[in-house]
């Protein structure tokens, strides 16, 4: 497997650290609004992101996140203000966008479809020697914002209500029109699209429905277009909260396993918090061996993290979860647990691992 990390796309501290750590196969967003491009979808402004980080001795595995603006795809039928138009063109920009990694070697693309928002979090809690670790919270979830910021009434009363704006049965569909719309083109560009689960995995959220909280779940989605481009993000501590076992629970995706988040957590999916990646009780030392049983040979990144002390001089403005201290930590921990069980990929670059599958 390739250790790889997951990078701001302008310049940044990690820039420089990555190569210093050996880490120089990266994993990036290209929104826009990290950016500063637009129409991310265009070969021209993904390959611009891509010279970029090359002049830095970087080179981009694959991509992450939502790349622009998904509400048109994912709540479709949600209110007047979203019509069939708007989706079908937010799909051909992401047939496209497929279509130019395809043409630039970025093979993966971690994905998700958590309607309404995406990873969500309530604020952070002292951890570890006084470390900031971020949590979440259902119960205060549902007064607040994101990390504790108070949101509008009107939010928090329909947060109260359980009133779904998106039930499931129309979250289901939603994700079946987008990926039988998406799919060819992944295959026809040798793209892996990897499945992210929702985080946090519950039923529904800030008045949507979410359907990714179950193997069931991930089985279906699969179902719907079998195809090795129909592949998981085999995020660790998502499946944790749902209460499997993460041995078997990867032996049953198996191959279908494209790209691996390594972090783990305590307590269940309505009130848990993030610790380091040494940490927790999930072991992770038997899970690495059971990758290698598989035989996958994937990129795997450290996820979010603890912020240490100094974290802020180095990058003040950083995202709760992704300060930089932590994460070179957490890198020296995954080198450890990849070299101690025989993961370490012999190509040097998942470009070139994909290549001697192909030519196999």
């Amino acid at each position: 497997m390739t250790l790889v990390e997951f990078v701001p796309p302008t310049p940044h501290p990690l820039w420089t650290l990555c190569p210093q750590m050996g880490i120089t196969d990266v994993i990036v967003k290209v929104n826009p609004d990290l950016t500063g491009l637009a129409d991310p979808w265009r070969y021209e402004t993904l390959s611009s992101i891509v010279s970029r980080l090359k002049s830095a001795g970087l080179n981009v595995v694959g991509l992450e996140g939502d790349p622009f603006d998904m509400t048109p795809i994912k709540e479709y039928g949600a209110g007047e203000g979203n019509p069939a138009t708007l989706r079908e063109e937010a799909l051909a920009h992401y047939r496209e966008l497929l279509e130019s990694m395809g043409r630039l070697g970025i093979k993966l693309l971690c994905y998700n479809f958590m309607v309404g928002k995406g990873w969500s979090r309530t604020g952070v809690r002292e951890g570890r020697g006084g470390a900031k670790a971020t949590y979440f919270s259902l119960a205060e979830t549902k007064k607040t914002s994101d990390f504790g910021h108070q949101t509008s009434s009107a939010e928090v009363e329909s947060r109260k209500s359980e009133v779904l704006r998106l039930s499931h049965d129309q979250v289901w569909a939603n994700y079946a029109c987008f990926i039988k719309a998406v799919m060819p083109t992944a295959e026809k560009w040798g793209v892996r699209m990897a499945l992210h689960p929702d985080d946090p995995c519950l039923d529904s959220l800030g008045g949507y429905a979410r359907i990714f909280g179950s193997i069931e779940a991930y089985d279906r989605a699969y179902a719907l277009y079998p195809s090795p481009s129909n592949a998981v993000t085999f995020c660790q501590a998502n499946f944790k909260l749902m209460s499997v076992d993460l041995e078997s629970t990867a032996r049953h995706f198996g191959k279908r396993i494209a790209f691996i988040h390594v972090r783990d957590v305590e307590g269940d999916k309505t009130d848990f918090t993030e610790l380091f990646h040494d940490q927790g009780d999930t072991d992770q030392f038997a899970l690495m061996r059971a990758y290698r049983a598989i035989g996958l040979d994937v990129p795997v990144r450290g996820d979010h993290v603890p912020e240490m002390a100094y974290d802020r001089v180095l990058t003040p403005e950083g995202t709760p979860g992704y300060f930089t201290l932590g994460r070179l930590f957490a890198n020296g921990y995954l080198k450890a647990l990849l070299q101690g069980t025989g993961n370490v990929s012999s190509a040097t670059t998942f470009g070139e691992a994909m290549v001697v599958k192909k030519n196999a």
